[in-house]
């Protein structure tokens, strides 16, 4: 057979196709002709034969077929034809085929061949694709080669072992005493493998990590010599040395100082020096910053090194690249719950990002605004938030104006600037809110007696020939319809009163009737205030009467129902009319039971008294036990069966409801547990149930055990607890969550509220990332202060 062509030529070829028919032709006929060559078993061209099979598997196509041909060539003495080889093998093979159990034999023999070259081909192949079966089999040359001499060797043989490591987590210990020397090396190579070894061992062992905790001080001063050396061309990066190291250096540090408070000390004057030291002018520093930042917010470090991490967060958001930006507007997005005030310093400038270009941006820095929102900042921050949702795209209206909307209700300084708020927002994007807008504001309305007059002329001129946002006209259908006597009058003492006549209040509905704009609710809202305005108007009562009539054969048939219903009222109950379309009473809230509910707010913690009603002597009505239980929207709810009520004291704080969501009553306060006809709860439905014999935060704290405060759906949370050393009225309580499922649990996030005479203190978790197959823990401390020593209890919720 003629000689096959090269490599060089198949791709000039290739290039030369003008369609994807043509050039799937010449791989056709190339892989014809490969084939042939394969058959023949011609080691001559076999190399170049896999080298342009290689080719056309990275152009997309079928190339299964040279899988044999690749152990073949590892299987030679050429080097060459071992480098196509294992190239080959790493491209074409993986763990889910048996063929590559084949190479476990030719790989330790080059493991432990006499040219590093060799050895270093076999350790990318193993650390590329090696199955666990093959990690198993090898880890023991890959730990001989971790102790080598030979830095060519070492780094290589490191990053095979990170392999090894994952697929065989067990065997992590027999890399551990190759580990003790690996920080020594004065290759940086070496270094920076050494490190992310550290790092997947760290990672996956909490004993792993405790053992490596004592390599702090290394660590700190490998990276301060990297800060205080001079230039070196072989290791420098647009003027810094070897960023790369540095940013393994400080990922590994963030995890050793995490929760560990010697470890945190001794790192904290590195990370001020780095954090001070490293220049921005290029990407390279910035990305040494941002790291030194995750770094600073993930260990206990000092306060005042925690505002310099967000200031550097801060100065990053005045970078013209917009990926630094995001980046830093995601970043105080997490912290801003625990570095409040910090973080509102840079207010203005997060403000600003609501006009930048770029969608992401718009939307990191619109969740940050709403984070920082309270009572203090409102009508600013309001001010900026509505200008940004008059001009903002569609697909950020909903969720502004729901921002808004809750931000409102929690911060408002008046009901009159509530109502402002709100209508400005309907006015807006009124076609954007969620479905609850309209009953929430028409229940605002409703309890602002004083504001009655100033809210409808209000509504009235903004739905003047404007029916397109159609929340807003319900909202003001159903108060013309309420207080229409009052936009008559002119009684109005907020502004200066408008001149409005009965007809054209009702020249407005009607045209709300038969705009096509409106949708069937809006016109069922129109259709019923203009039923109301019979009783309000005294001189349109007739023409009122026409109008119900004339929809009482309306195709809609919701339309219709109300109109001939009004119809009825009209001419046969004529007497009971004014009675039923009287003005609504003030709506009332529903407020949970309880001493004091604590309204946690963006940088303020304020206790907001809540109704109490003493419990009831007796036993409790089925129906109304049920009733508060439907309130609570419990998923796993027994029936409440009345029987005589229980002689169990009730414990000092009140029954602690269920802190993680499922709320499983078995009753309600005065009943007892169900007959056994009814399916009862085994496990206590209450998070510290354990402990309602003896407070939480007392005198005796030492003396309460570890719990396991919660066990479900594979998560598991234990609560300890200890006393200062420092303070005798601090108790200190350690959460540890564990995962036992086979998936991460991400986004964790514990929170704890404690009554208005303690004070709390919740230092930040381990992770926000549960790890699963319980192979590691969250931990969280929080620290309560009892100056008072009254017994208490506690509630918290993920």
């Amino acid at each position: 057979m003629p000689a096959p062509i090269r490599l060089r030529e198949l791709i000039r070829t290739i290039r030369t196709a003008r369609t994807q028919a043509e050039e799937r032709e010449m791989i056709q006929k190339e892989c014809a002709a490969i084939r042939s060559s394969f058959r023949e078993e011609d080691n001559t061209y076999r190399c170049r034969n896999v080298a342009k099979l290689l080719y056309m598997h990275m152009l997309g196509y079928p190339a299964h077929f040279g899988q044999l041909e690749c152990l073949k060539l590892i299987a030679s003495q050429k080097f060459t034809d071992k480098r196509i080889g294992y190239l080959g093998a790493m491209l074409l093979l993986d763990e889910r085929q048996d063929v590559h159990l084949l190479m476990t034999n030719c790989i330790k023999n080059d493991l432990n061949h006499s040219t590093q070259y060799v050895q270093g081909l076999a350790l990318c192949t193993l650390g590329c694709m090696g199955s666990s079966e093959m990690c198993r089999d090898l880890a023991g040359e890959v730990e001989k080669l971790l102790k080598t001499s030979n830095s060519y060797l070492r780094k290589k043989a490191a990053l095979c072992a990170v392999h090894v490591i994952r697929k065989v987590p067990e065997l992590m210990e027999m890399f551990l005493p190759a580990t003790k020397n690996l920080l020594n090396e004065k290759n940086h190579g070496v270094l920076h493998t050494s490190v992310v070894l550290l790092t997947e061992m760290c990672e996956r062992s909490p004993d792993m990590l405790a053992h490596f905790r004592k390599l702090v001080p290394q660590l700190v001063r490998i990276l301060k010599n990297l800060i205080m050396s001079g230039y070196s061309p072989e290791h420098d990066v647009s003027g810094i040395s070897d960023p790369f190291l540095q940013v393994r250096i400080l990922r590994l540090l963030r995890i050793l100082g995490r929760n560990d408070d010697d470890s945190s000390e001794a790192m904290n004057d590195i990370l001020a020096q780095v954090a001070t030291n490293t220049e921005t002018s290029k990407n390279v520093g910035n990305a040494i910053l941002y790291e030194t930042v995750l770094t600073i917010m993930d260990i206990k470090s000092e306060s005042g090194l925690r505002v310099l991490a967000i200031n550097i967060l801060g100065r990053f958001l005045l970078n013209n690249d917009k990926n630094i930006r995001y980046v830093a507007l995601t970043s105080l997005l997490k912290t801003v719950q625990t570095d409040h005030n910090a973080v509102q310093r840079h207010r203005s400038t997060i403000v600003d990002c609501l006009k930048d270009l770029d969608v992401s941006i718009k939307r990191r820095a619109m969740e940050l605004s709403f984070a920082l929102v309270n009572g203090n900042n409102i009508r600013g921050m309001m001010k900026e938030l509505l200008y940004f949702l008059d001009s903002c795209e569609p697909e950020f209206k909903a969720d502004c104006a729901s921002g808004i909307f809750l931000a409102a209700e929690k911060y408002a300084p008046s009901k009159r600037w509530h109502i402002d708020t709100i209508m400005r927002v309907l006015t807006t994007a009124g076609s954007y809110v969620r479905d609850d807008a309209v009953p929430n504001l028409i229940q605002l309305i409703t309890n602002s007696v004083e504001m009655h007059a100033y809210t409808v002329q209000r509504l009235y001129k903004a739905i003047l020939g404007d029916y397109s946002q159609q929340p807003l006209v319900q909202v003001a259908a159903w108060c013309i319809g309420e207080y229409g006597d009052l936009l008559v009058s002119g009684q109005c003492e907020e502004e200066e009163p408008i001149q409005v006549t009965e007809d054209e209040v009702l020249d407005i509905l009607e045209s709300v009737l038969i705009s096509n704009m409106s949708t069937s609710v809006t016109r069922g809202y129109a259709l019923t205030a203009i039923m109301k305005l019979s009783t309000r108007f005294t001189c349109t009562v007739n023409r009122i009467k026409k109008v119900v009539s004339i929809y009482g054969s309306s195709i809609d048939v919701e339309l219709q129902q109300r109109a001939v219903e009004y119809n009825a009222l009209f001419k046969k109950y004529d007497h009971m009319r004014s009675a039923l379309l009287e003005r609504m009473p003030v709506m009332e809230k529903v407020t949970t039971n309880g001493p004091t509910e604590i309204v946690q707010t963006n940088g303020e913690t304020e206790p907001a008294p809540l109704e109490t009603k003493p419990p009831p002597s007796g036993p409790q009505p089925t129906s109304q036990a049920n009733d508060l239980l439907d309130l609570l929207g419990g998923n796993d709810i027994t029936p409440v069966i009345p029987t005589a009520p229980t002689s169990k004291p009730a414990s000092a704080g009140g029954e602690l409801l269920d802190l993680l969501g499922d709320i499983n009553l078995t009753g309600a306060p005065a009943a007892t547990p169900a007959p056994a006809s009814v399916p009862q709860i085994s496990q206590p439905p209450f998070l510290l149930d354990g402990l309602s014999s003896q407070p939480l935060f007392n005198d005796i704290t030492t003396g309460i055990p570890s719990i396991t405060a919660y066990s479900k759906n594979g998560l598991k949370i234990e609560f300890t607890f200890e006393r200062s050393n420092t303070n005798p009225s601090v108790t200190v309580i350690t959460i540890q969550a564990s995962n036992s499922t086979e998936l991460d649990m991400t986004d964790f996030v514990f929170q704890a509220a404690v009554p208005k005479t303690f004070q709390l203190q919740l230092l930040s978790p381990s992770s926000s990332i549960v790890p699963a197959f319980n192979t590691g823990t969250i931990t969280q401390v929080i620290k309560v202060l009892n100056p008072q020593k009254v017994s208490s209890t506690f509630e918290g919720n993920i």
